[in-house]
């Protein structure tokens, strides 16, 4: 059957106009996820102490990665150990009217007044893995410190049943933690056959000092038992300071954070336990907790505080593992925290 010449063209002024129907949604379409798209992403501010320490590499890796797939920016700064540049770096996302401040800090002290100005300006505070006294941060995030301090003292009281002298080479004194590692070592030696007979702290965590200060310690107390160091970092140079006096293995020697030259020391008998801490499961979830806040969200499964000296700040705290000879392989290896052809590098299969 023939369409008239009338009817055909009602039918294609038709389709026109559906197609132009159709092009219109679609370029609306466009234009609303070109939009949605076009907006400023979730900006977060990071300020590390420094990273003289192995673990805040691998730590800021993971952070910045997993806020990236939440859709956040992360802006990493690194102080190198400057209480001043550190305070210049808060001030600086300040400034930049940064969503969520996130601090790593040098001294737990020297930054409660900026942490308190960025919060006065609308900016949600994270106090990551140390922290910062006076300043009443949105959220703490750390490993039970008093709890790496037991794991401590339990290895040196179950390796050295005859009891004897040891010595505390603890980092600085501005970190909180260590002043918590401190109360759980202190807690389980008490009333034990150890004797601390000599301790002190490394400024800026700066491993070069525990060399120094066990070789002073050495001078007078030779017959030294066992050595606490502050982290991993450290007993590598108080490793290196037994060596020289051919102690290496004969002194129990404990750590913490899972360094791989500890896990290697530990398999080769040289050293006993290190504390470990999943840093990147710390650092997950300081990322998802960063973006939370800054969207607004509620922060769930934060169920307790910590006095910050002023304020009841909400905490969430991670239990550390003491790692042995025995466990290595199924924490470190099996947990993927270190391959075990580096662990076992020095050592015959």
């Amino acid at each position: 059957m023939k369409m008239g010449r009338g009817r055909l063209l009602l039918a294609v002024l038709l389709c026109c106009v559906l197609a132009a129907g159709c092009t219109n949604t679609k370029a609306e379409a466009e234009t609303q996820t070109s939009a949605k798209a076009g907006e400023k992403p979730l900006q977060i501010g990071m300020s590390f102490d420094s990273f003289v320490i192995e673990r805040w590499i691998r730590e800021r890796d993971v952070f910045v990665s997993t806020a990236k797939e939440l859709g956040a920016q992360v802006n990493v700064q690194n102080a190198n150990g400057d209480v001043n540049e550190q305070i210049e770096q808060i001030k600086y996302f300040i400034k930049k009217q940064m969503d969520v401040i996130v601090v790593v800090a040098g001294d737990c002290e020297a930054l409660s007044d900026v942490m308190k100005k960025a919060k006065d300006a609308g900016i949600k505070t994270i106090s990551y893995d140390r922290l910062i006294r006076n300043a009443e941060c949105d959220i703490y995030i750390s490993f039970d410190s008093r709890e790496v301090g037991t794991l401590m003292a339990e290895s040196l009281v179950a390796n050295i049943p005859e009891g004897g002298k040891i010595f505390m080479i603890q980092g600085p004194e501005s970190d909180h933690n260590v002043a918590m590692i401190r109360e759980g070592f202190e807690s389980v030696i008490q009333g034990k056959n150890l004797e601390v007979v000599y301790q002190s702290n490394c400024e800026g965590w700066l491993a070069e000092h525990a060399f120094d200060y066990v070789k002073e310690a050495l001078e007078e107390h030779p017959d030294v038992k066992g050595i606490m160091c502050g982290n991993d970092d450290l007993a590598t140079q108080v490793f290196r300071a037994l060596s020289e006096d051919r102690m290496a293995g004969r002194v129990c020697l404990v750590g913490q954070d899972g360094d791989l030259m500890a896990c290697q020391r530990i398999v080769e008998g040289t050293q006993n336990m290190t504390a470990f801490k999943s840093v990147e499961e710390e650092a997950r979830i300081a990322a998802e907790y960063a973006v939370k806040l800054g969207k607004g969200e509620p922060l769930e499964g934060i169920k307790t505080t910590i006095d910050d000296g002023t304020y009841d700040v909400p905490s969430l705290e991670l239990r550390p593992v003491a790692v042995t000879k025995e466990n290595m392989d199924s924490i470190i290896i099996q947990g993927g925290f270190h391959g075990k052809e580096d662990v076992y590098l020095n050592v015959k299969q």
